[in-house]
């Protein structure tokens, strides 16, 4: 290239760089820009990208938000068989941190033979304590075969990719896939049991209208896996909020599995128009329930505890009941919200689902429902205290992100995810493949199920859900109180009944001797 060519392009990066200069100077919307034309833009330039950086170069271990840099590390070497373990002891300050959990081992632990690296079809099974439909003897109730599973993802919300790679994982592990509120589509079925969650708009399941259709419920359900059904009241990130996916993201795929038009956006209202209190909740569940044979059941963030006072009483005096009850803690969820929403609305989980808790095992009704519990689970310790304190399964939703590709961009909301996760760019979601990030899934579930049975054998029992609360305290500085009196559990609360206790122990010990 000769000295002309170099001098053109030269005077033409300058020209261009003047221009925007001018441009800068006149325009009054952003003052530095204005008043520092081209250098003003680094401002944006930084700003855009200190929350991706920041996680990397400037927080420490246990700073970043949601999930801390080490909880991601656990979880992406979980997903893809590397070293998870720490060295050098914690780095946490146990005395300086109020709230730190921790977990009394016993003195004599199970001695469980080790089965090393996991194979999917057998190794590291962990099922539920309780049967999923049992107390009402639902058609098709049943026990799950995974003590972890994942939480409510949408198909819009998340790309086609994704939702496929999450349904192929949960078929690895033998899980099930809750598909959000989105609807039932073709990245459902490639072989994962699924939970199907309807919201207040009915998509999948609604007329031209957007009222509830029993005939378009029967189609959906018939048409895939659907192990059972879950009537969503309210989640985590956005309680007692309608949702909204910006008809930008509706694509004709999109619209044809919601039963929603084109170019507008969609709409999930704050309220259900099929029922309007909890006797006619309990009457829908009811109804889809007698139609299908599958267990139904509520997720619902925690608020007005009423609400849940009014449901156990009623459970027990009408025997009309859900199947199982998530609760989602106000600290979860994947949707974006208003700030006030998401920050200060709905209880964390641990409070409220202990409230919901209390409100049943007061009126003996807690045996009678299986408890799901969703809201930053997806670790072993969280883990174990919420099976501790009476749920009998957990959600994971972000760290199943995390563990397909997720890197806490918190891009979510503006469909511009990095790692084609939360995004429906056919260039970005290109990057995700589904096949390889299913195996991932499937190792991150199978590592989480691994490690929740070596704290309970570590506990000296055989099965996370036989782990009493008052193996955990809670630490506030140098004082240590118990969970149980922190979360004022009577004795006996949270635990499996005694037959519970005879079959998951015999269940786990036969399995651990076929190992």
């Amino acid at each position: 290239m000769d000295v002309s060519l170099y001098l053109m392009s030269a005077a033409g990066v300058i020209g261009l760089a003047a221009a925007l200069g001018v441009r800068d100077r006149r325009q009054r919307h952003h003052a530095v820009v204005s008043n520092f034309p081209i250098v003003g833009r680094l401002r944006y330039f930084a700003e855009e990208l200190g929350g991706p950086l920041r996680q990397y170069i400037v927080t420490g271990n246990d700073e970043e938000r949601p999930f801390s840099r080490d909880q991601r590390r656990w979880i992406y070497a979980s997903s893809k068989k590397e070293n998870n373990y720490f060295g050098f002891g914690t780095d946490n300050d146990l005395e300086q941190t109020p709230g730190y959990l921790i977990i009394r081992h016993s003195a004599f632990p199970v001695s469980a033979p080790s089965v090393g690296t996991p194979h999917y079809d057998k190794d590291y099974q962990c099922p539920g304590g309780k049967v999923l439909g049992g107390y009402r003897q639902r058609k098709h109730a049943f026990r799950p075969a995974s003590i972890v599973n994942t939480s409510a993802l949408s198909y819009g919300s998340l790309s086609r990719n994704a939702i496929e790679a999450i349904n192929r994982g949960v078929g690895l592990a033998g899980a099930w896939q809750n598909t959000g509120e989105g609807g039932i589509s073709d990245h459902h079925r490639h072989g994962g049991d699924i939970l199907w969650q309807i919201g207040t708009g009915y998509f999948g399941c609604r007329d031209a209208k957007g009222n509830f259709s029993m005939e378009r419920f029967l189609e959906s359900a018939a048409s895939a896996k659907v192990r059972a059904i879950e009537i969503k009241l309210s989640q985590g990130a956005k309680p007692g909020l309608g949702g909204v996916l910006p008809k930008e993201k509706v694509t004709p795929e999109i619209a044809k599995i919601r039963l929603i038009p084109m170019g507008q956006d969609c709409i999930s209202p704050a309220s259900h128009s099929a029922f309007s209190d909890v006797d006619t909740m309990l009457d829908f569940i009811e109804r889809l329930a007698d139609a299908t044979g599958l267990p139904v059941g509520i997720k619902s963030a925690v608020g007005d505890l009423g609400f849940w006072s009014e449901l156990a009483q009623k459970m027990d005096v009408t025997k009309r009941a859900p199947d199982f009850i998530t609760i989602d803690g106000g600290e979860g969820g994947t949707g974006a919200a208003p700030l006030a929403f998401s920050d200060h609305v709905s209880m964390p989980f641990k409070l409220g689902f202990a409230s919901v808790y209390r409100a049943f095992a007061e009126r003996g009704m807690h045996e009678k429902v299986v408890f799901i519990g969703s809201g930053k689970l997806g670790f072993p310790e969280q883990g174990m205290l919420a099976l501790a304190m009476g749920c009998d399964l957990i959600n994971v939703g972000r760290e199943a992100m995390l563990s397909i590709g997720c890197i806490q961009a918190q891009q979510c909301h503006t469909g511009k995810c990095p790692t084609g996760v939360a995004t429906q760019s056919k260039w970005l979601m290109g990057g995700l493949d589904p096949t390889l990030k299913a195996a991932r899934l499937a190792n991150y579930l199978l590592t989480l199920r691994k490690e929740l049975l070596s704290l309970s054998h570590a506990c000296g029992e055989w099965h996370p859900s036989l782990v009493a609360l008052d193996r955990f305290d809670i630490l506030d500085g140098l004082k240590s109180s118990s969970a149980r009196d922190v979360f004022n559990y009577q004795p006996g609360w949270g635990l499996a009944t005694t037959e519970e206790r005879a079959e998951l122990r015999a269940l786990m010990m036969a399995r651990a001797g076929a190992a």
